[in-house]
């Protein structure tokens, strides 16, 4: 069975966005993103990001299914 490439933007117009999301979260977690590329951070630097990136993104989910 093929793999598909889970790091695809499902709604290409939503890139913007999510990439805007990305940094204010970052921000939040207190690691300093630059424009561009990023792969110098720590594994664990990128995990607090994503990780609250999901939960943000859970919460709103469950907040708009009320």
């Amino acid at each position: 069975m093929a793999r598909s490439n889970s790091n695809r933007t499902l709604v290409p117009e939503a890139k913007d966005s999510l990439n805007k999301f990305k940094y204010e979260v970052a921000n939040e977690v207190g690691v300093n993103l630059k424009q561009g590329y990023n792969g110098d951070i720590s594994a664990k630097d990128a995990g607090k990001i994503g990780g609250q990136m999901v939960k943000k993104m859970i919460e709103q989910a469950e907040h708009n299914m009320k």
